[in-house]
């Protein structure tokens, strides 16, 4: 499995249109054959920071994710909503227990 971990802050005014352009793109994503989880997280004590958690079948597949027209119009929808860049990293699984 490929875990690619992706931290986002928004601005404060856009944190419920960011939660629904991003549902509608998790909901997509569990549709490709390459995704085996998409997790989508709001922090409790910040509700402007969120997570995804993208659990891919192969390493191929994060690109494949991002060649998709569900994740092209989620970087267009979203991109005005960030209050700083997203940060993201990619890991490999050592244990795995799901």
């Amino acid at each position: 499995m490929h875990v690619l971990i992706v931290h986002c802050r928004v601005k404060p005014e856009h944190v419920a249109a960011f939660r629904a352009a991003t549902l509608e793109n998790a909901r997509a994503s569990l549709q490709e054959p390459g995704v085996a989880r998409f997790d989508f997280l709001q922090q409790t004590d910040d509700p402007t920071r969120f997570v995804l958690f993208e659990v891919y079948r192969n390493a191929d597949a994060p690109a494949q994710h991002k060649a998709t027209a569900h994740y092209q119009k989620w970087v267009e929808v979203t991109a005005p909503m960030f209050a700083e860049p997203r940060t993201r990293a990619l890991y490999t699984e050592v244990f795995w227990s799901g």
